[in-house]
């Protein structure tokens, strides 16, 4: 097997090490390395990950090409047409119609060749590679205040060379055009491998047979292309007429790859608007919001968009009411961007179309709920991907689209014939320029499924064209459409269609199945072509809530939309940081959520909880959770990961690793007493590293000081003996008692064992608060290390044990300082546990934050803090992180919340094998974070003396705090510090960086005089 090494040390494996499990990927990897082609894959991982994109339909690519430049994809082509194999080019994979898949060689252009090669703010113009993705375009525009116009819901991962092939529009078309609008040039190479820059300039010598075709074929052209602004269907031969220049390069724009393939564009930007203003129009139902749509043609609107309150309902019911801005009243709403120069014109203007409109009721948003409603609409796709009661809903029809003057008619005609057919969905989309997104509950399982979908297709293709409209409004025809061309375009059309093809690609090696001698709409769907869902052996540990097949229907939760792929740290986010360090699809959630699907569903893999490629794809997941919430679709890949382990490895030899770590709280207990000894020992170099190594773990890792006096010891020693709460009843703290105020301190593992300072922080800010503080008397724990290394039953013993003990702690809030083990409780036990008790128990954790902000506690004066703050991935994930910045704002403090994950998660960066990879993820924001703040943000150099625990000594792993003891913490210092409440965060920034972190208790602590600094 042939290994090309990845910079972040994932290896990727090009040649399968089975080579005669096809002909044809041993024949192209042979001509590949003959031909010198440097980055390319047959191996079943990356064939199964690249089986579909962000459609139905299933096609195994024989291989995957990554070029670095136009000469691999020269020598690509070249051995396509010597075998005559086909080529999909590819970019992000988030085409919805099935155009960016293939059985022969998918070219990947996002890795490699992604670049802004120039940009010109005089001109407006940046010269992109194919692969650029849509937002480092936008990033690189925004310092000259420029913008590129057009913006997909995908814009956080699409790519340019993407958009161009489908002629992607998005909700600011409305304002700025289609893609194929804003191009300026184009260099593409033909499928004979010639390269041809494409300008402003006379194409007609050098494509004399298609102006000869065009030519003969005006009336053609003229009477059925380019009625409409969103009229995508086909090829956008108006273009090539003489009005229109024959202008090739915009005539290139929506042939999904069929013409040729592109490698870089050169694309107009345009001028951001000096103001906006964002307006909210609700309305009975949605219909009612399309009737309403055409009014906008008299306004200046950059963007309007069509939400169904339905969509706003599966927010909420995944993250919570605080997630949804306030709106109007309504079932549906238009949701409408106005731009303007004139700040008082432009506000004249919105109020006009306030007045003007017929909508129940409107607001006007401002920027946070604004770009709130966005985000919620950019996850469209995801979130109607659903039923209410738990079946899925399929693209295929989500991209219609009628002239805006038809939009509520074509709608509600659209809405009976569904009910006729016995299907649901939920509309939505670009109601401004009468573009109609929705996802259909085909019953694709069932041995009739396909036809239902066909006949549905047929008939909704027969109403969209009744009403002058196209079965594609920006997503393209793909394999999900191309065959319903014939139903819209009269045959001399679709012989044009035909005669150009054949000009272009006469092999036809370039896309085949696309637009021209279509694939059947319902021959590659991925749920019908297969034996679906195939049983696998055991009894599954996990519930798997509202899945009807359990773990094989949920790996199916994943739609392939992508968001995985987006720099989602950049905004705040978390997922997927495998992909944001190492850039490979099978290393995103949807690349593993695909090899998952293969092993339940497919022919590729095995149907076995062991599959090597399942594991291999799995290897790099951090369990981070965040894809749980992230993902549009809840698609719960830590989940699908405990389970994989756990019954790949049921009663068999796990590796050193899942026992040495999976069970560190419970060799915790058996080493505290012996602490001072085993951590002079772990100093010595040479021990350390054989044990390390003996253990699974990196040798580059440090090896955790274990507390000589726990929490739980000092608790019940000297905290317990004499609270404040308890203390002397004519103290000032005794008589600040709240009434009734009591919560549970959850002593997680963790901080009991190797950071006990930070509970007995915890302890002194909650009476500092008047809350009488309980830690009950059961030493548990959680249960997490031995979760996320698949020791499923012994993870639900353990974590049975702490649901019992703290359900009998009566209805009082249950808080902790470490967020993953917090999470566990709240998320992993309805999964694992899931019984009553589990569910009364998660419905009484809270974070130190909620808990804090809930009953109104007086705050400590941190105006003089700076916080760099990292959140702790499970934290983000489950509980959010709203609370923790409110309470730091309130309480003064200058933050800056980073997104994107530390990179050690738990046992994961640990483990041998992981730590380049590890280091690679805190790369994405963390490190750079630390740099940029330099020594000074963070606490002083930890020392290797911190082993002990007191309350009078501030050591690393030491109580250094007592309730009853004040101390004077300079608060006019100015105090730069890492905030991070995660064990794991915090241990990253130690060995990662010269500082160290701290958690919010802690901080909260220094504020009141509670615990002298760091």
């Amino acid at each position: 097997m042939t290994t090309m090494a990845h910079p972040t040390g994932a290896n990727r494996a090009t040649v399968d090490e089975d080579e005669s499990q096809t002909a044809l990927p041993t024949a192209l990897a042979e001509q590949f390395r003959t031909a010198s082609i440097r980055d390319f894959s047959i191996d079943d991982t990356d064939r199964a990950a690249y089986s579909s994109d962000a459609s139905l339909f299933r096609l195994v690519p024989a291989a995957v090409v990554f070029p670095h430049d136009e000469d691999d994809v020269a020598r690509v082509l070249s051995v396509a047409r010597r075998l005559g194999v086909p080529i999909t080019s590819r970019g992000a994979g988030t085409s919805i119609a099935g155009n960016a898949i293939g059985r022969g060689i998918v070219l990947d252009f996002s890795l490699h060749m992604n670049a802004v090669l120039d940009l010109d703010p005089d001109e407006r113009s940046a010269w992109v590679q194919s692969g650029c993705v849509h937002a480092h375009l936008q990033k690189q525009a925004k310092p000259h205040g420029l913008r590129f116009g057009p913006d997909p819901s995908t814009h956080t991962r699409c790519t340019i060379g993407g958009m161009i092939g489908n002629n992607a529009c998005g909700p600011r078309a409305l304002g700025y055009g289609r893609t194929g609008d804003n191009i300026l040039a184009l260099k593409i190479m033909l499928i004979d491998g010639t390269v041809v820059t494409l300008d402003d300039s006379d194409a007609s010598t050098t494509f004399p047979r298609l102006h000869e075709l065009v030519a003969q074929n005006l009336g053609t052209i003229r009477t059925n292309f380019g009625t409409f602004s969103r009229q995508v269907s086909g090829y956008g031969l108006e273009s090539l007429l003489p009005e229109n220049g024959f202008d090739v390069r915009r005539a290139f724009a929506g042939t999904e790859g069929t013409w040729g393939v592109i490698l870089a564009a050169k694309m107009r930007l345009v001028k951001d608007p000096s103001f906006t203003s964002a307006v909210v129009l609700s309305y009975a139902d949605m219909v009612a919001a399309a009737h309403d749509a055409p009014l906008l043609k008299d306004f200046p609107v950059a963007a309007c968009e069509g939400l169904d309150s339905r969509m706003l309902d599966r927010v909420i019911d995944t993250k919570g009411a605080e997630a949804v801005p306030a709106l109007p009243e309504g079932a549906g709403w238009l949701v409408v961007e106005l731009t303007g120069e004139d700040e008082s014109a432009l506000k004249t203007e919105t109020q006009r179309l306030i007045s003007e409109s017929k909508s129940l009721d409107s607001a006007v948003l401002n920027a946070r709920a604004a770009a709130e409603v966005w985000a919620i609409r950019a996850d469209g796709a995801g979130l109607v991907s659903r039923t209410p009661d738990g079946r899925d809903a399929h693209a295929g029809w989500e991209d219609s689209a009628v002239p805006v003057d038809h939009l509520g008619d074509y709608l509600h005609d659209l809405m009976e014939l569904l009910e006729e057919h016995g299907l649901w969905a939920i509309p939505y989309g670009h109601f401004g320029d009468g573009c109609l997104h929705m996802r259909v509950d085909f019953p694709l399982e069932d041995p009739n499924g396909g036809q239902v979908m066909r006949d549905f297709m047929v008939a909704a293709t027969k109403l969209v064209a009744r009403y002058g409209g196209s079965v594609s409004g920006e997503h393209g025809d793909g394999r999900a459409r191309s065959e319903l061309l014939r139903l819209m375009y009269t045959p001399a059309a679709l012989d044009l269609f035909a005669q150009v093809k054949r000009l272009f690609d006469p092999q036809h090696l370039l896309n085949p199945g696309v637009i021209v001698d279509p694939d059947a709409l319902d021959e590659s769907i991925r749920l019908t072509q297969l034996p679906l869902r195939q049983e696998l052996p055991g009894t599954l540990a996990m519930a798997y809530e509202g899945e009807s097949a359990g773990f094989a229907s949920a790996v199916h939760r994943c739609t392939g939309v992508g968001k995985c792929r987006a720099d989602s740290a950049a905004g705040g986010g978390i997922m997927c940081p495998s992909y944001q360090a190492t850039r490979d699809e099978r290393h995103s959630t949807r690349g593993r959520a695909r090899v998952l699907q293969e092993m339940v569903s497919g022919d590729l893999l095995e149907p076995r909880w062991d599959s090597p490629e399942v594991h291999e794809a799995l290897d790099l997941c951090l369990s981070c959770k965040a894809c749980g919430t992230e993902c549009p679709t809840g698609t719960d890949m830590s989940t699908y990961k405990a389970e994989v382990l756990h019954q790949s490895y049921q009663g068999r030899l796990r590796p050193m690793k899942h026992y040495s770590l999976g069970f560190l709280p419970q060799l915790a207990r058996l080493v505290t007493p012996l602490a001072p000894v085993v951590n002079r020992v772990s100093g010595l170099p040479g021990l350390t590293a054989l044990a390390k190594k003996m253990a699974g773990i990196d040798v580059r890792r440090s090896i955790p000081q274990f507390a000589s006096t726990t929490f739980r010891k000092w608790w019940t020693t000297t905290a317990e003996a004499a609270p404040k709460s308890r203390a002397n009843a004519e103290s000032p703290a005794a008589a600040s008692l709240r009434p009734n105020a009591e919560v549970v301190l959850f002593a997680d593992s963790w901080s009991n064992h190797f950071a006990p300072r930070i509970l007995a922080a915890a302890v002194a800010v909650l009476e500092q608060a008047g809350v009488r503080v309980r830690v009950i008397d059961q030493t548990v724990c959680c249960g997490l290390p031995l979760i996320s290394t698949g020791q499923l039953d012994a993870a639900k013993v353990n974590l049975s044990e702490t649901i019992t003990a703290l359900d009998a702690t009566d209805d009082v809030p249950i808080i902790g300082v470490e967020p993953s083990c917090l999470a566990t409780l709240k998320d992993d036990s309805l999964k694992l546990v899931a019984d009553e008790a589990s569910h009364r128990v998660a419905d009484r954790v809270q974070t130190l934050a909620q808990y804090l902000l809930s009953i109104g506690a007086e705050l400590p004066d941190l105006s003089g803090v700076e916080a760099l703050v990292q959140p702790h991935c499970h934290q983000s994930a489950i509980f959010g992180n709203a609370a923790d910045k409110e309470l730091l704002a309130r309480a003064g403090a200058d933050t800056e919340f980073l997104g994107g994950c530390c990179g050690l998660a738990g046992n994961f960066g640990v483990e041998d094998g992981h730590f380049e990879t590890s280091v690679a993820v805190a790369e994405v924001a963390l490190l750079p974070a630390l740099r940029k703040r330099g020594r000074a943000a963070g606490a002083e150099p930890r020392t290797s003396s911190g082993t002990g625990a007191s309350p009078n000594r501030a050591t690393e792993s030491g109580t250094d705090v007592s309730p009853n003891q004040a101390t004077d913490t300079g608060a006019d210092d100015r105090l730069q510090v890492v905030l991070a409440d995660g064990y794991s965060c915090r241990t990253q920034i130690t060995d990662l960086s010269d500082t160290e972190g701290v958690s919010l208790a802690e901080l909260l602590a220094w504020g009141w005089g509670l615990q002298p600094r760091r």
